[in-house]
């Protein structure tokens, strides 16, 4: 019989620990985002915490170095959000590049589909992340002229 996935996770001799480590990861993110400078944290991200300390990926050399720069205070924002951090480390990890898809199978939307999503997004609330996320696929779609 299968067990779902949430009943494997949640039990002690599972997957529990690398779930709440996930969770401290995710919780670290969102937190280096709130504080890092704009430019760095989009360059970088939280890769582990381990024994008190984070570890930081930057994407490339430069972003790297000035996060070592700004290792100590970094240490100090983690601290004040509560977080166990005796220190950061960073490394450089590039991400992998985007792979694009060929153009061949890319399929332009046909007019009137185009025109409901467009209908769709207009009648979302502004702040709505859907909307956001339709407007920006509106914008990179091809849409067939009818």
């Amino acid at each position: 019989m299968h067990e779902p996935v949430e009943n494997y996770l949640g039990r002690a001799d599972g997957a529990a620990s690398v779930l709440a480590h996930a969770r401290l990861l995710m919780r670290a993110q969102r937190a280096y985002d709130s504080f890092a400078p704009g430019p760095l944290a989009r360059s970088s991200s939280v890769a582990n915490i381990k024994l008190g300390n984070v570890v930081i990926h930057a994407d490339n050399g430069a972003v790297a170095a000035k996060l070592r720069q700004m290792a100590q205070s970094l240490a100090g924002e983690f601290l004040k959000r509560g977080f166990e951090c005796n220190g950061v480390t960073i490394k450089v990890q590039a991400r992998p590049p985007a792979v694009a898809l060929p153009s061949s199978t890319l399929k332009p939307l046909s007019a009137s589909t185009g025109n409901e999503l467009k209908q769709l997004a207009a009648q979302l609330p502004d702040d709505s992340p859907l909307k956001r996320g339709l407007e920006g696929f509106l914008a990179r779609a091809a849409i067939k002229a009818e």
